[in-house]
């Protein structure tokens, strides 16, 4: 077959031969992975990461459950859902709790099927070896680790029951990278990494892929706080170095963690299983 591109129609121009020229012809003429059809449950999906994530996946055709601590937030991001003219349903639940966890998902589960989860809700925390509590060490760990554990046990029967399902955790940078002051952090989203790892090889024969994503830092409203809460009075020289740490020169949008998001729970992603996939401004290969 021999094709070329029309630069003032932007189309492919074939000499049919098979259905690879029609392969070709969709490859190229794709305008957005879609979610038709299916169902994302997203936990920590009120705010930040996790809401850029549920408002793209709704944008893109999924209906949308969000799961979040914050019940008022969470209903306030089903509504902006449902605006677009998408079904949205609001949970609230803390994720740490397993009782409370495996009540609130059988809920979900009773709505419909859950084809797919995302895993957003987590805290961050500062501090090194020498004063990191260890009540704050726990909390990290239920939180980060144990939340994401509960979540994915109580819709990994679902998904073998239903013949599969995506399932996308969100690590971090700091899972591979040794990072100053986020011990505790560290070990959680190392965790999250590992867990996603061995899901996906455990279930591979149920047709459930689980991959992870690694941000480096991602501007959203906690960063903000946190930057007011430890760097009083030097928040824009902390901004400024934060931003700088990426070698892009900025904080990724929460938008752009959405759409890696959307692409890897696709059907257009179906080969890509067990992949911890940095987003992270040039952070690891491109330092100078």
């Amino acid at each position: 077959m021999v094709f070329s591109i029309d630069t003032k129609s932007d189309k492919i121009l074939t000499r049919p031969f098979g259905s690879f020229t029609l392969y070709i012809e969709r490859c190229y003429n794709v305008s957005g992975f879609r979610l038709d059809n299916k169902v994302a449950l997203v936990t920590g999906g009120a705010s930040g990461i996790g809401q850029a994530i549920a408002l793209c996946f709704a944008e893109h055709g999924a209906v949308i459950r969000i799961v979040d601590l914050n019940a008022e937030a969470a209903q306030k991001t089903a509504e902006r859902i449902m605006q677009l003219g998408r079904n949205a349903t609001a949970h609230a639940c803390d994720l740490t709790d397993a009782v409370q966890t495996r009540a609130e998902f059988q809920t979900i589960l009773g709505l419909s099927a859950v084809d797919i989860l995302i895993n957003s809700a987590g805290v961050s925390h500062v501090g090194r070896l020498e004063n990191t509590s260890d009540e704050d060490f726990e909390r990290i760990f239920r939180v980060n680790v144990l939340g994401t554990h509960h979540a994915m046990q109580e819709t990994i029967r679902a998904m073998v029951a239903q013949g599969g399902g995506v399932i996308v955790n969100l690590a971090s940078i700091a899972a591979n990278a040794g990072l100053e002051d986020r011990y505790a952090y560290s070990m959680s989203k190392g965790a999250v990494r590992s867990m996603t790892l061995s899901v996906a090889r455990d279930y591979l024969c149920h047709n459930i892929r689980c991959n992870a994503i690694s941000p480096a830092r991602v501007h959203t409203p906690f960063v903000d706080g946190f930057v007011r809460k430890n760097f009083p009075g030097k928040e824009a020289e902390a901004f400024a170095k934060l931003s700088a740490s990426q070698p892009v020169g900025r904080m990724a949008k929460p938008s752009e963690v959405a759409m890696l998001a959307l692409y890897l729970c696709s059907d257009e992603a179906s080969f890509i299983t067990g992949t911890d996939y940095p987003l992270d401004g040039g952070f690891f290969n491109l330092h100078g």
